[in-house]
């Protein structure tokens, strides 16, 4: 219904269509401007009557459904419109030169076969296995093909500067690899690399180069086909399209690094940076990984400016400045080669990885059929865009020759689009919103925004109790914990209903029942203060990830300018404290109840439109690649972790800022429809609780992980079976008394253990073991059962070259040696004062717990370590020579090369340890339908006195 507004002097006929008399005081939905020829001014309103015109009958509005229909198009649209741009995947190509030009491009088809080749045909290329070996022989092969090209084209192509050279690296080291508060020696022995450079053929050219890393290994329990072949076959074809791109010559020269030994915690990539001739050429690295098989890969850290402003000529970015700043706080414990070329190069560079569906992440699920198609097209344009451009003579490389500074840089991906700007730039342009939203708010006259601001805190405060109150529920009461571990969307379903009930009810707290007058436009102008402050006071603290509270600011500030601008033209305005109604002025009294009114004035629908764009396009995109992260990594971040808690946090925070304008719009109907949305958001957390509560949290696509240890202890000759977990889920005590029932010794239970660094069973997997939560398992003893090897071929630790100096320097100087025939992965743990070793320069001053974890290639199967201890101190009156204990007590353990399941069940070797693994596998398949994933290993351990 529309409301006109009729200008009549008092002693005018009225309109045959109002009431007969007192027009200023009868209901109508017309209202009536009665002047009064006595006042100062005809243009001067009485301010009865303007009581009665404007305050007392507000302009009718649409209704809470009808508004919500209104809005929901673009509620709906924007949210899903750019979930699809953002995960959105190239077409594949097929063939490796284009069909319209006849042009070399990146092939899909090539790049899989690549990796299926490494992953199937091949096999687990753990590092010390024959297929490890096989790997690198192959590896050698496609690298000369490489070299073999570059000849040929350099021959056909008369003049043309370009140059291939193959070295296949092989040596050994150590590195010091603390991780998870845990300090670990990392020693390898003859591991290998193949490198590939491309150059223009000069000293120039070649003097400074950028680097590209893949790894050829994978780890224990994965064929991986994504982890990493597939970057291995991304470098191939980069390689070979730079190579047959007529006329292309590089500038800078490019080294393509397929290293052979990433998953043994980094030794490849350690080796060739401590000891490759060409290593010092290094300028910058772009590092490829991949932590699952769908979505675009993400730049997930960058190092300096100039390789973030290198990252922008990629075809299909995808990288923020929050993921990195996430990584790089150490809250996700994960690392790459990445490590090691920073540390010992001293280099820039950019790490990227695949992450999405990252559920199969290290499983027996790598496997080339779950790569999405597109994934390694995605990947592969990007990298040759970034070879291409640092390798000409655009690049950044040359102002890199003398190092290179920490970027102080924002720069994120919205909506396919790459931004970047300084940080600079960001507190000038944060600081400067932050102002004009001051003046905005003072301008429009909005009041009570110190209540309207503890309505927006208290909303994010109660969203947060409500869900951590639901996770507490679901994980203590219900005992129905990770429920929506099998889908990265199912937290949003379960969590965000919660949030809304908390939000809501704190909310209602601060609605005046009975009052026309709401927080609505007190808190919009609230929330725009908030983001806007938040993004300032965070940038000044050079905190990039203030771009997420920026934005949101951005658009509430362009929603609350429009609706002055409505509001203007609708009549009503406030310019510089003055009221005005269509121009002109209104006395004191109508004034003041005016000013009072406005400010809780209706707030256009198009305001609330205006508002939503940015969170809603920028604030789904953080949602989904947050979780797309965070919850398959809560499948293998601990029993102890708090994974209920942090899930729901994340989606309360992430959301929070998706639907900011829900705060202020849940005011819009009053406090009754508040109640009722409150009612109606209790009804459907009620409603997800349930549906929850009958979810399993794995299946088959999305498994839980269990690790099993067949051990054998060469001192006692007794056998066990090590079970554990690194989830928190339910269910997995009774699986652990399911599994000792079958597989257990008669009338022996399974015994928890208490996982620190002196359970040397699980030290193959040090330091990761740390995450897991261990039961053990007692076995019973075949009777033809006999130690595993003669004694001449058994895994020992032995000291030689011992010199012990009692009297004079209390030391002991020893070399210790590790025998260990078709051992791989050893390990050895003991408790010292180490002086000085052959490992590092830096040993801790002090009497503490060491482990060392070797790495060797296949058929090495000894490694040692020198090292000078102190001895303990002899107390007084005792005699040094007599009563000092000299001795060392070493544990040590490692995996059986031919005992692993499944990578090596086609050449069992009969022994018990894959007897047993055979028959769990079948078992634990059917028992829970597929939904758990095994790692069996079978390994030996030991200890020493030496």
């Amino acid at each position: 219904m529309s409301v006109g507004v009729i200008n009549l002097r008092v002693d005018e006929k009225l309109p045959s269509c109002l009431p007969p008399s007192g027009c200023c005081n009868q209901p109508s939905p017309i209202r009536v401007a009665c002047f009064n020829e006595s006042s100062a001014s005809r243009n001067t309103f009485s301010s009865s009557a303007y009581t009665q015109m404007s305050l007392d009958r507000p302009a009718q509005k649409w209704g809470a459904i009808r508004s919500m229909l209104a809005l929901a198009p673009l509620f709906l649209a924007l949210p899903l419109c750019t979930l699809y741009q953002q995960f959105t995947l190239p077409t594949p190509n097929v063939h490796p030169y284009d069909p319209q030009t006849g042009l070399p491009h990146p092939s899909e088809a090539i790049i899989l076969s690549y990796a299926k080749f490494l992953s199937e045909d091949i096999g687990y290329r753990t590092p010390g296995t024959r297929e490890h070996a096989e790997a690198d022989a192959w590896m050698v092969v496609k690298a000369e093909e490489v070299r073999r090209l570059c000849e040929e084209i350099v021959i056909k192509e008369k003049g043309r500067k370009l140059e291939c050279e193959v070295w296949r690296q092989e040596g050994s080291g150590s590195h010091r690899f603390d991780m998870m508060n845990a300090r670990l020696y990392k020693t390898y022995v003859n591991l290998s690399n193949i490198i590939i450079r491309i150059s223009d053929g000069t000293e120039r050219g070649k003097a400074s180069a950028v680097l590209i890393n893949a790894h050829v290994d994978s780890t224990l329990p994965s064929p991986g086909a994504a982890d990493d072949g597939l970057a291995v076959g991304v470098m191939l074809e980069c390689a070979r399209v730079l190579v047959e791109t007529k006329g292309w010559e590089p500038t800078h020269s490019i080294i393509f690094l397929f290293n052979n030994a990433e998953e043994s915690l980094q030794d490849g990539s350690h080796l060739f940076s401590t000891q490759h001739p060409i290593a010092s050429t290094v300028r910058a690295v772009v590092n490829l990984e991949a932590a699952g098989t769908t979505g675009p890969e993400l730049l997930f850290q960058a190092t300096s400016e100039e390789m973030i402003e290198a990252y922008s000529h990629v075809p299909r970015p995808y990288g923020t400045i929050y993921a990195n700043e996430i990584f790089s706080s150490g809250v996700l414990l994960s690392d790459t080669d990445f490590r090691q070329f920073e540390y010992y190069l001293n280099v820039t560079g950019l790490d990227m990885a695949v992450v999405g569906n990252s559920y199969m992440y290290h499983m027996r699920g790598d496997l080339v059929e779950n790569i999405q198609p597109g994934v390694a097209q995605h990947m592969a344009e990007n990298s040759l865009a970034l070879l291409r451009f640092l390798s000409s003579d655009k690049s950044p490389i040359p102002r890199l020759e003398h190092g290179f500074a920490r970027p102080r840089t924002v720069f994120f991906t919205n909506l396919g689009l790459f931004f970047i700007y300084s940080f600079t730039m960001a507190k000038i342009m944060y600081v400067t919103l932050f102002a004009a939203s001051l003046f905005l708010v003072w301008a429009t006259g909005v009041r009570r925004v110190w209540t309207a601001l503890g309505a927006v805190i208290s909303a994010l405060v109660g969203g947060l109790i409500a869900a951590n109150g639901l996770a507490f529920v679901m994980t203590n009461i219900l005992h129905k914990g990770m429920s929506w571990f099998r889908a990265e969307y199912f937290p949003i379903i379960l969590y965000c209903p919660a949030a809304v009930v908390g939000a809501l009810i704190t909310q209602v707290l601060f609605s005046r029942t009975g009052s026309d007058q709401t927080l609505e436009k007190p808190i919009l102008a609230a929330l725009l203060l908030f983001q806007s402050g938040l993004a300032a006071v965070g940038q000044l603290f050079n905190v990039g990830s203030s771009a997420a509270p920026f934005l949101g600011a951005t658009g509430m500030l362009a929603a609350l300018g429009v609706d002055a601008l409505l509001a203007r033209s609708r009549g009503i305005s406030h310019a510089n404290g003055e009221a005005k109604v269509n121009g002109n002025d209104i006395d004191k009294t109508a004034k003041k109840r005016m000013l009072s009114t406005s400010t809780y004035s209706d707030v256009s629908l198009w305001a609330y439109a205006i508002a939503m764009v940015i969170p809603l396009t920028t604030g789904p995109q953080l949602l989904a690649a947050t979780l797309v992260v965070f919850v398959p990594l809560t499948g293998r971040i601990g029993g102890d972790a708090p994974s209920e808690f942090i899930i729901a946090s994340i989606v309360t925070v992430l959301g929070a800022f998706m639907v900011s304008f829900g705060v202020p719009f849940a005011h819009r109907f009053g406090p009754a429809a508040l109640r009722r949305a409150l009612i109606f958001a209790i009804l459907a957390l009620g409603v997800v609780i349930a549906f929850f509560y009958n979810q399993a949290p794995f299946d088959r696509q999305h498994q839980k992980r269990l690790f099993v240890i067949h051990m054998e202890d060469l001192v006692t000759q007794e056998q066990h079976l090590h079970i554990a977990a690194a989830d928190g889920a339910p269910g997995f005590d009774d699986l652990v008394h399911d599994i000792a029932d079958k597989f257990g010794a008669d009338s022996t239970p399974p015994k928890a253990i208490i996982m620190d660094d002196y359970i040397n069973d699980w030290d193959a997997l040090y330091p990761f073991s740390a995450f897991l939560s261990p039961f053990k398992i007692d076995l019973p003893l075949a009777h033809a059962y006999d130690a595993p090897w003669p004694i001449e071929e058994r895994f020992s630790v032995t000291a030689v070259n011992d010199t012990i100096d009692v009297v004079q320097a209390g030391t002991r100087t020893l070399t210790i040696r590790i025998d260990h025939p078709g051992i791989i992965w050893t390990v050895i743990a003991f408790d010292a004062h180490v002086l000085e070793w052959t490992l590092d320069n830096n040993p801790p001053d002090e009497f503490a717990r060491h482990h060392i974890k070797e790495a060797s290639f296949y058929g090495t199967d000894t490694w040692a370590v020198t090292m000078t201890i102190k001895l303990p101190t002899v107390e007084d009156g005792e005699s040094a020579a007599t009563s000092m204990d000299t001795s060392l007590k070493i544990d040590f353990v490692g995996i059986q090369e031919k005992r692993m399941w499944p990578g090596k069940k086609a050449e069992s070797d009969g022994g018990q340890a894959m007897k047993l693994f055979k028959e769990f596998d079948a078992w634990i398949e059917e028992k829970t339908g597929g939904t758990v994933d095994a790692m069996l290993l079978g390994c030996v351990r030991g200890e020493t006195v030496v």
